[in-house]
């Protein structure tokens, strides 16, 4: 069955003297990166107003996990950042730790930062090489992808998936690592400065590049502030938040970082910012490396919640039947209520847990950073031409599924 969707005609109108267009861009536009439609009021090829529509992809998936288990609901939460799904099981996992009182064992702690940070470096990956290739840097976007993969390979060595990995569970990880693992990391980390050092060669001071992204989309400190902007996108005009940083988790506090900023707050600004957490997130995953232990318990110890990780559990009927067991039936927190924040590659992802007492949530809110983020969208586009927007768009680095969750 083919489905039509039917988008709505431009249009004129007259606004004083002055004939205006109004155009949509999207919902089904190659550079929106996703369903996202833009109302954009034209004076020649300026832009007079930008207004972003959205909920053209409505997944519910807030709605959808109080009809799961809370472990259940960790599968969904991968998609609301297809991109950075490690960070996302992390930010739920934590919340429902917290509403337990359930503290995690410091090598699957370390771990959980290794990944989340691996995490963080492909998702800016996708948003450089995307966004090269909207102001037609064709050869960037080979080479985003070509590292992705590398990464995307470790986490399916690990999780048996390359996206949806679902790896992180309540009290730990979902599986024991493979013993050789840390050596896949450890190839990948060493290759992966110099090819940083050749994405910054074919665009840092390239005149293209710098012409398309220099003074366009400018976001000031104040404006990004009043907003509730955070991320790269905040960072870029000079703010130096960052929630690893201000409010650590998972031991964050014992890892050597420094937060990226540029005051200047447009397009190129927050390539900068970005490239450079490229730099600092494989400094933080050197460091887990050499504290992670080669052995260890890498999930809590919490029978009826959490399932055992003896060897015996793993491998007998009674503790297959045992682990399924938890999964379908769930367990039951104590009623109360839990925020938990953590840095994801898009700025502060927040979630909010409600216990009832029973095995299933009685709400789940996400704080979405491309949600908020989204928001300083008329303000970067008014006033710039139509071929800025692209760049605008790009440079928030919005993925759909947190928008319309």
């Amino acid at each position: 069955m083919t489905v039509t969707v039917e988008t709505p005609p431009a249009t004129t109108r007259n606004i004083g003297n002055a004939q205006n267009m109004v155009l949509n861009m999207g919902p089904q536009h190659p550079s929106t990166h996703g369903v996202l439609r833009v109302i954009l009021e034209l004076d020649g090829e300026i832009v007079l107003k930008a207004e972003p529509v959205i909920g053209y992809l409505h997944t519910g998936i807030e709605k959808s996990a109080e009809s799961k288990t809370y472990s259940q609901v960790i599968t969904l939460t991968d998609r609301i950042d297809y991109l950075a799904p490690l960070s996302n099981n992390l930010g739920y996992c934590l919340a429902v730790e917290k509403l337990l009182d359930l503290e995690v064992p410091k090598r699957a702690q370390y771990i959980r930062v290794l990944l989340t940070e691996l995490t963080r470096i492909g998702s800016h990956l996708v948003w450089l090489g995307t966004h090269a290739i909207d102001l037609g840097a064709m050869s960037v976007f080979l080479y985003c992808f070509r590292e992705r993969e590398e990464i995307l390979k470790i986490f399916e060595y690990l999780s048996g998936q390359r996206m949806m990995t679902s790896y992180f569970r309540v009290g730990g990880l979902a599986l024991e690592p493979p013993p050789d693992w840390l050596e896949r990391v450890r190839r990948f980390i060493d290759a992966f400065p110099a090819h940083i050092d050749e994405y910054e060669d074919l665009l840092t001071q390239n005149r293209i590049w710098m012409g398309r992204t220099q003074g366009v989309g400018i976001l000031s400190a104040a404006d990004a502030i009043a907003m509730g902007c955070s991320g790269p996108l905040l960072r870029g005009s000079g703010v130096a938040y960052d929630v690893r940083k201000a409010f650590p988790y998972s031991s964050y506090d014992e890892f050597d970082f420094n937060v990226q900023t540029h005051t200047a707050g447009d397009c190129y600004a927050r390539y900068v910012v970005r490239v450079a957490e490229m730099r600092e997130s494989l400094k933080i995953v050197r460091q887990a490396m050499d504290k992670v232990p080669p052995t260890g318990p890498f999930r809590a110890e919490m029978p009826g919640i959490i399932p055992p990780a003896r060897e015996e559990m793993k491998t007998s009927i009674e503790g297959l039947i045992y682990h399924f067991k938890i999964f379908t039936e769930g367990f039951a927190p104590p009623p109360g209520e839990v925020y938990q924040v953590i840095e994801s590659p898009r700025g502060e992802l927040g979630f909010f847990v409600a216990s009832d007492g029973s095995a299933k949530p009685l709400r789940v809110k996400v704080r979405a950073p491309s949600f908020v983020n989204l928001q300083s969208l008329p303000k970067l586009c008014e006033g710039r031409l139509i071929a800025d927007v692209v760049a605008c768009i790009g440079t928030t680095d919005i993925v759909l599924g947190e928008v319309d969750r």
